[in-house]
């Protein structure tokens, strides 16, 4: 575990994380509606797998399958746009071997978000 300590962009400081990175800035309002999105999601799941238990018509399954998924993406486009307002401004502003990390990071980002 790291002894550093960030300063968030929003004037928070917080420890690193294990890895030693840490979101640069997270608004509270939006950790709050992901947290609270990701919980429905969770229960969206748990229903699938009663679903899929009580041997439900496969079609009312399927549709519920596609409902977890575009709530999945609505999350990750949620946090996709905080790193990209906070984490990836703050490491290209550094410069240097900061930001060709960060370009790198980002690029690897979108290619993954848009499967």
């Amino acid at each position: 575990m790291s002894d550093e300590t960030i300063t968030c962009g929003c004037g928070a400081s917080h420890e690193a994380g294990p890895d030693g990175r840490r979101a640069v800035g997270v608004d509270p309002e939006l950790k709050q509606k992901n947290l609270h999105r990701l919980r429905r999601i969770e229960g969206q799941v748990r229903g699938l797998q009663k679903m899929v238990e009580e041997e439900r018509y496969c079609a009312d399954i399927l549709v519920q399958l596609s409902s977890v998924q575009e709530a999945l993406r609505g999350v990750s486009r949620s946090l996709m746009k905080n790193h990209l307002e906070h984490c990836a401004t703050h490491a290209i502003r550094q410069g240097g071997d900061e930001a060709r990390a960060m370009y790198d990071e980002v690029v690897d980002l979108m290619y993954k978000h848009v499967r």
